[in-house]
């Protein structure tokens, strides 16, 4: 008998198939949802901060300029309260929004500078529809001596505005000109909802003494 040869010539196993995951697209911070963002600040992350900003920037400079009067001061006050808000990122709890906590930064900026000096109001940018929301001016026509009229209350409401105490114009702007609740300025401003009602009803009736004549 003839001894079996052994042969070197074996087959390879075929590999396994490996499935390789396709990468994870991350979404430009742009198109983050809003707490997505609020981790990556408090994380370090700048560009989601930024983002942030852009996000809310225009609401809270158009209460700066109604809380201060001015462009310019409003524009300051919002850059301040930014940089604030950049330092405190970490320490946002998640107790309000994130525009009510943003509000709130604002709003004591303004308030800083309000203590500095007396506004002067730019009333014209409050418009007349919001006025006569708030109870201040008759609804309008289209008659010219309608037009002289609205003129005088406007300055009159300037002046009476640039009088009240900076509490009540806050609290008066927060509610009658942004729309937001009692809960919400108490949260903004740090008073109870109790003293925020307070403020508010105190200032409608200073404005409404003046604005009577113009009703």
């Amino acid at each position: 008998m003839h001894a079996t040869r052994p042969t070197d010539d074996v087959a390879p196993r075929p590999a396994p198939a490996v499935r390789v995951p396709e990468p994870v697209a991350v979404p430009p911070e742009r198109e983050l949802d809003e707490v997505t963002l609020v981790v990556r600040a408090q994380e370090g992350d700048v560009r989601a901060f930024e983002v942030l900003a852009r996000r809310h920037q225009g609401v809270l400079f158009r209460v700066a300029v109604r809380i201060v009067g001015d462009p310019a001061d409003a524009e300051d006050a919002l850059q301040e309260a930014l940089l604030d808000a950049w330092r405190r990122i970490a320490g946002f709890q998640g107790d309000s929004a994130f525009s009510t906590w943003m509000y709130r930064i604002v709003t004591n900026r303004c308030l800083d500078l309000l203590r500095r000096r007396r506004p002067v109001v730019p009333v014209d940018e409050i418009g007349e529809d919001r006025l006569v929301a708030s109870g201040l001016a008759a609804p309008g026509s289209d008659e010219p001596e309608h037009a002289a009229q609205v003129d005088a209350g406007m300055a009159a409401l300037r002046v009476a505005l640039a009088r009240l105490p900076d509490e009540q114009r806050v609290c008066w702007v927060l509610r009658e000109l942004e729309g937001l609740g009692y809960t919400e300025i108490a949260q903004i401003t740090g008073a109870t909802a109790t003293a925020v009602r307070g403020r508010i009803h105190r200032a409608r009736k200073e404005l409404a003494e003046v604005m009577r004549s113009w009703r």
